[in-house]
């Protein structure tokens, strides 16, 4: 069972944090960790970093403690921005490595400082290693089962497009039309530069993206109604239906 050490706050050296191994966010904007390195100069770490504490044994120095950082990778960042050679942190022990990716993970997803695409990377690590489903995911987070299985859809997007959504240049709410044109990746991909290169609304995107899933249903129901019409069972029902229509007409 992990607990908090001691429920207290140290102060660490920040050369002996380790970075996270299991750190879901991938991805630092530069300008604003700058800014949060400014403040820091200017008011300090109001929140501070969790680590676990790891004990190396070593021939020629006996006992050497480390920390291997849970949560608070952007803080530690802009610490060093900052000039910083300390920094608050809580120590919790007896977490084995699961126990600190879900920690991670929860953390980051708490503070919603993680992008759409990340987000989504997270949740399908919650359910490929911790096996939760999508309900438990929710309760974890304060979400419904449709936010977290909507956002788990994201990942079938293309590799393009998740880094268009990664950087920003289209919206959440953008991938909702490209994804109803999953299996149909030409018009897809048509859909997605349209976006990008006429700054489409999601709406007008909707649009097209009905208008071209109805032009895909509507020649195969043609279709399947010529294919039918040929069935001599088919010709032979619609003959008896046309005959009781003028019988009781």
């Amino acid at each position: 069972m992990s607990q908090l050490y001691s429920n207290s706050i140290f102060w660490i050296d920040i050369e002996k944090i380790k970075p996270n191994p299991f750190q879901p966010r991938r991805e630092f904007d530069e300008a604003r960790l700058r800014d949060l390195a400014d403040s820091i100069r200017q008011y300090g770490i109001l929140q501070p970093l969790t680590v676990s504490r790891i004990e190396i044994v070593k021939e020629d120095e006996g006992i050497v403690v480390e920390y291997e950082l849970i949560a608070g990778e952007r803080r530690l960042r802009a610490s060093k921005l900052a000039g910083l050679t300390q920094v608050p942190a809580i120590i919790r022990v007896g977490d084995d490595n699961m126990a600190k990716l879900e920690l991670s993970i929860i953390e980051n997803l708490q503070r919603e400082d993680l992008n759409a695409v990340e987000r989504a990377r997270a949740f399908f690590r919650l359910v490929e290693e911790f096996k939760f489903n999508h309900t438990q995911i929710g309760q974890k987070m304060g979400k419904s089962r449709e936010y977290v299985s909507n956002t788990l859809r994201l990942l079938a997007l293309p590799q393009e497009m998740l880094d268009a959504l990664s950087a920003g240049k289209i919206s959440e709410g953008h991938t909702r039309p490209i994804l109803m044109l999953s299996d149909r990746p030409d018009e897809q991909s048509v859909l997605f530069k349209e976006i990008m290169w006429k700054k489409l609304t999601v709406r007008d995107a909707e649009k097209i993206a009905r208008k071209i899933a109805f032009d895909k249903v509507r020649p195969r129901n043609k279709r399947n109604r010529r294919q039918a019409s040929r069935n001599p069972w088919y010709e032979s029902s619609h003959r008896k239906e046309r005959k009781w229509r003028v019988y009781y007409n």
